[in-house]
């Protein structure tokens, strides 16, 4: 084993750690949102809703992230050139980064996974307790915003922090997008002398490291929130 090459991998991998970071937080914004949004869609019992929902989720479970990335990744240009040549708009799709991409495949994806997520969560609350906030004043949203969405959150954190590493792991899967990451950056930093087992290992502890200062940060949340549990009996 090459100590100095891997030293050297380590820190390439390293410098690609901000974009990974980058990716997990813009599709968790998008996503965290769109994800309880269309939780509270599908609980409502809107037939057409529903089904959507149930073949968006089927479609996530039942793929592999990276079949995933390639169908998006090749019909949005084709989408786009068709639309921007329809309105006369001039502009070089091809020439939109990675990043772009990288957002919108991982956030579609984590969308789906957070939905069944606070769907679950949402079941756990009692419902009866937006009749109530209803009779003393409150509207819709500041029932959900005071008393419901706390009380989801406390049930939600454990599994949006699953969902949150597990997106963390996927930006690995962003050199299949040409997205310079810390996958693509350290492979590319190991051709030149072929030494994959070095440049693999970084990758390894980089992720590790990032992995577990979110499990961390989640765990320290999940003992603040912990105050609103009482609310759930």
């Amino acid at each position: 084993m090459n100590v100095e090459f891997l030293w050297e991998a380590f820190l390439t991998a390293l410098s690609g750690a901000p974009i990974a970071v980058i990716v997990t937080v813009v599709s968790l914004v998008i996503a965290l949102p769109a994800g309880f949004i269309l939780a509270l869609l599908r609980m409502n019992d809107v037939p057409v809703i529903k089904q959507l929902a149930r073949l968006y989720v089927s479609f996530v479970r039942g793929t592999p992230l990276i079949i995933q990335i390639f169908i998006i990744y090749t019909s949005v240009p084709i989408m786009l050139n068709i639309i921007f040549t329809k309105y006369q708009i001039d502009y070089n799709i091809y020439e939109i980064h990675p990043l772009w991409y990288a957002f919108l495949i991982f956030s579609f994806n984590t969308t789906a996974v957070l939905m069944e997520v606070f769907r679950s969560a949402l079941h756990a609350v009692d419902q009866d307790q937006l009749e109530a906030c209803q009779s003393i004043g409150l509207t819709t949203f500041q029932s959900y915003r005071r008393i419901i969405i706390p009380q989801v959150l406390v049930v939600a954190l454990p599994n949006i922090s699953t969902a949150t590493i597990n997106l963390i792991k996927a930006t690995s899967l962003g050199y299949a997008i040409s997205l310079s990451e810390i996958t693509l950056r350290t492979k590319v930093a190991a051709n030149a002398g072929y030494h994959y087992l070095e440049a693999y290992i970084a990758i390894f502890v980089v992720y590790l490291v990032l992995c577990s200062l979110v499990e961390y940060g989640f765990k320290k949340m999940e003992v603040r929130a912990s105050r609103f549990k009482g609310t759930l009996a």
